[in-house]
This record gives C-alpha cells, structure tokens and sequence, in this order.
C-alpha cells in the first residue's frame, strides 16, 4: 500500500499558525500538543534512523514517529500489541457489539468537563450492562467485556459514544454454567437505555452538588440551581440511544471485528481527498441514508478545529474492560469459562495491522524491499533536526519543539 497522497499533518503544516492566532486561547495543553506532535510526525524533527541492505547496500531512512494516540499515523504498533493480547482472550461463543450514546445536548458540558463526564460514561454503561445481564429476567449471569471511546460522528461533530464488544453470555451466579444468549438476540435495548440514562444522570448530579464540574460559556447558567434542574429535567425526558449489532457467530472473526474500533483517530488520513485554497475535502459515510460514501469540504480552521474536538486529556484510557474481564479477575475468571465451554475448535487467525494505516519503513533484520535478497541492517542513528521537519508550506513560526 502507498503512502496518502494528502494528511492530517499537511493541514496542520499548512494552517496551524493561523488556527492558533484564532482558537489559541481556548485550546488545552493536550491540544496543542496534539497539534505540535502530527506536524513534525515522520520528519527529520523528530530523528530517525538509516538501515543499510548487506546484499545491494539499499539504503533507507526511518524518521521517527511523534507517538501521539491522536496522530492518524502513530496508532499502528499500539493495536497489534493490544489485539494479540486480545488474541489469548477469545472465548469460543458468539460475540455481541452495543453502543452507547450521549445525548447532543451533553455534548458542551462534556467538552468541558471531559475526564469526569467520559469516566462516568464507563462507568455507567458497564454498571448497566452487569445490572441487565444479572437479572435471572433477563440472563442472569455475570457478564464481562470492554468498551472503546469513541467522540466523533463521520462529519467530525462531537458525538461521543461507547462501543462495547462482549462473549454473548455468561457465568452463573453460582459458577458451575455457562448461560448463553437466546440467537439474535442480547438484552433488550429499551431497558438498557432507561437503566443507562438513569444511571448517568444520578451520577451527573452527584458530580453537580460535589463541585466537581466546571461552567463556562454557554454552560454557565447551569451554575444555577434552578437551571441546573431543568437542564436535567430535559434529559430525562429524552430518549437515550443504544443500539445493538448482530452477534458475531464466529469466534475466529471477533479480532478483526475489534480492529474497527480499537485505536482509531476522529479522522483516518485515507479519508481525505483535497486541500485546496484553504478548503478542506474529505470522505465521509452517510448512515442515514444506506451507508453511501459522500464528501464534505470545510473550511481548515473549521477542520482543525472540528478534529481537534476529540482530544482526550492526557493519560485517560479509552479502552476499558469490566465484568469478568477486568484487570484483577480476567485471567481466573477465563479459566473458569473455558472449563464450562466445549474446546475451542480453532485458534482466531493472526491480527494484522489496520489496513488504513501507512506501511512502514522496513525496519533493520527485514528483507530488503529493493533487492528481495538481503536484510536491512541498522546502519546509523539520525538525531532530531527541527529545522528540517519544516515543510513546505508550513509557517516559519511553527513551533516544532
């Protein structure tokens, strides 16, 4: 695969200093440290290295990657590592996909509060998922599974959503079974979503009369009682959506399904098309009607801005596992489902990496990709030079540090 004829990086490159004469002030640390990572991602700002063929001395530079989980070129390396672990995981069962939404008129308080408001969208939509799933109504067994964040919608507005994948069944509250899911069909998605939404919003205004959310802007008349009040009135009369996919029948496609949703960007860089005069053109899917591809152009400071968006504080972990897949119980726990559950008949075929993103460089101890004969060796270390990360186009005031 080649490399996109277009990235994120080059609008950055290209209208990142005029974005920050304008939203400057209202950016976080971890946003303009998003910004300063893409633009200089795989350049000769960051170093890199030189691998050397022993066979027809082919020669190739590495530069270094910025690592930012926001940068659409840096995620590749974290999602093999994360879905090999996932590999060992697999039980032999179908798997299920439910998402979990926030309602539009969150979208500013969350904005602006979004390590505690994503948080509690964990920990709430977990919480939901084991209270449904316990009651003998319904499946009566201890679930587990993981939930991804997502944040954007195809059109990069604020959207910001759950996907959590989990083996369509569980233990028996007493250990001794597995309880299987009836075919087609999880838990019904009416009762999840008014368990949700009453759970959130309880833990919303618990967060409320705690001080620990912040107003500004538009949000800040909710600072007020009373306008508090009716702003969670609101929400509880409204629908909260949760939407449930067809099981997955087949255990040996449940990683590759994950690869979808795991360690992705608001916006792959495949996805664009042109940067014309300061107009940005990009690929998006329309799910309201069939699923068919259109376009979008926006102005760059509005792309930026839109992507930008979807920054998550520093050190927040957008993936997480609950039920009998947590941290502290996953390895025991999955002993006790394969010993309930027939042997699996087949192991789920090796991930590759997202096919979205750009291939790599051959790295030293590969075959060399011009002679197919000899094996690239490291040959010498290249240190960071910000001044060649510059770019054509780029502003001279470009902060590459």
């Amino acid at each position: 695969m080649t490399h996109p004829r277009l990235e994120v990086a080059d609008v950055v490159q290209q209208y990142g200093d005029l974005f920050l004469a304008r939203y400057g002030a209202t950016l976080s640390a971890d946003q303009r440290r998003a910004l300063r990572a893409i633009a200089v991602c795989r350049t000769a700002a960051l170093g890199g290295h030189k691998t050397q063929c022993d066979h027809c001395g082919y020669e190739e530079i590495s530069d270094n990657s910025c690592r930012n989980r926001h940068c659409p070129k840096c995620h590749g390396a974290a999602q093999v590592a994360w879905l090999a672990a996932r590999e060992r995981e697999v039980l032999d069962v179908p798997y299920v996909h439910v998402v979990f939404t926030l309602p539009h008129t969150l979208s500013p308080l969350s904005l602006q509060n979004p390590r505690v408001l994503y948080s509690m969208l964990f920990r709430t939509v977990a919480q939901t998922l084991q209270d449904i799933a316990g009651d003998p109504k319904h499946l009566g067994a201890d679930i587990g599974g993981f939930a991804v964040l997502h944040t954007w919608g195809q059109q990069l507005h604020h959207h910001p959503h759950l996907h959590c994948v989990l083996p369509a069944g569980g233990l028996a509250p007493d250990g001794t079974r597995w309880l299987p899911c009836r075919p087609h069909f999880f838990l019904p998605v009416k009762v999840l979503s008014r368990r949700f939404r009453h759970l959130f919003l309880d833990a919303l205004g618990h967060a409320y009369a705690q001080g620990a959310l912040t107003f500004a802007g538009g949000c800040r008349p909710l600072a007020s009682l009373p306008a508090w009040h009716r702003f969670l009135a609101r929400l509880y009369t409204t629908e909260w959506v949760v939407y449930a996919k067809e099981p997955l029948r087949t255990p040996q496609h449940v990683l590759q399904y994950l690869a979808r949703y795991t360690h992705r960007v608001a916006l792959s860089n495949q996805r664009l098309l042109a940067l014309d005069d300061g107009q940005v053109t990009f690929r998006y899917k329309d799910y309201q009607h069939g699923h068919r591809l259109r376009t979008l152009t926006l102005d760059a400071m509005e792309f930026l801005r839109r992507f930008l968006l979807h920054v998550l504080p520093r050190g927040f972990q957008r993936i997480r596992h609950f039920g009998f897949l947590a941290n502290r119980v996953r390895q025991a726990k999955l002993a006790v489902c394969r010993a309930l559950l027939p042997q699996q008949t087949a192991a789920p075929p090796p991930m590759r990496p997202d096919a979205e993103l750009p291939p790599a460089p051959a790295a030293s101890g590969t075959g060399c990709p011009a002679c197919q004969r000899g094996q690239m060796s490291w040959v010498e270390t290249l240190h960071p030079q910000p001044a060649l990360g510059v770019k054509d186009g780029q502003p001279a005031s470009w902060d590459t540090s």
